[in-house]
């Protein structure tokens, strides 16, 4: 597990005017990340299956001027599906050499049976009789099938669902917990601690940094602003490390 210092000199989520709900330009996030000193920057904006600039976006990242000591990384924010792991990238998206660096999923909506379902429909289930432990393994489920049906992968903002249906990230529990971070470092799915939504917390990053997972840190910066400004991520990161480590004197 890399350090939290030296995570805090990344930020692994940026968004720019290739997302529609941002305000800032690929030169002013690339400008902002080294006025702050960080050393690696993924620029990542949103996608779905209809997306069509993703080579126009490639193309302006790379006529971008990089300074010194710093590594710019691409992604494209897609979000998850569904509960078979299903994720809502472009057709003929290239991933890897010559494409994207990575895909950055997203938990925008809860990954139901027979496609995404908003927090409000899934409120009226939980409500009608879907309970929590289902609901929690549903979601858990199809996060571990997304890890393995996506390559150079990175999750994103991940269980921020949860308190958008009325559940917890506490609710989940170690055995959850442990089987996801055991999925994300069996298929080297890299794991953002995002400042901009809180998550996700201390108990799910110490079960990564027990499973030997891959960890970062994001802004999920939609203005140049706020790119590399962390307060939550660096709480959440020394929470972690103080509870693996008191687990590890526990034996």
């Amino acid at each position: 597990m890399t350090g939290a210092r030296e995570l805090l000199r990344g930020d692994f989520h940026v968004h720019s005017t290739f997302s529609d709900d941002a305000r800032s330009t690929l030169a002013e996030n690339i400008a902002a990340a080294h006025a702050g000193g960080l050393e690696r920057l993924r620029l990542t904006d949103h996608v779905r299956a209809s997306t069509t600039w993703v080579p126009e976006f490639l193309a302006a990242v790379a006529a971008e001027d990089v300074p010194d000591g710093l590594t710019v990384l691409t992604g494209v924010e897609a979000k998850l599906l569904d509960a078979s792991g299903a994720v809502d990238t472009p057709s003929g998206l290239v991933v890897g050499p010559g494409g994207v660096d990575a895909v950055v999923i997203g938990d925008h909506q809860f990954p139901g049976t027979d496609g995404p379902w908003s927090p409000e429909a899934t409120r009226e289930r939980l409500a009608n009789g879907l309970s929590a432990d289902d609901a929690l393994d549903l979601l858990v489920t199809a996060s571990i099938r997304a890890m393995e049906r996506t390559p150079h992968a990175q999750l994103a903002h991940w269980f921020s669902i949860l308190p958008k249906v009325g559940l917890a990230e506490e609710q989940l529990g170690a055995d959850r917990l442990a089987a996801w971070a055991a999925a994300a470092a069996a298929t080297g799915t890299i794991v953002e601690v995002n400042e901009k939504w809180s998550c996700p917390g201390p108990a799910a990053v110490a079960a990564l940094m027990t499973a030997g997972a891959r960890i970062v840190a994001s802004t999920d910066s939609h203005v140049a602003s706020d790119v590399g400004r962390y307060e939550t991520v660096a709480a959440v990161l020394e929470a972690a490390s103080t509870l693996t480590t008191h687990r590890e004197e526990e034996g």
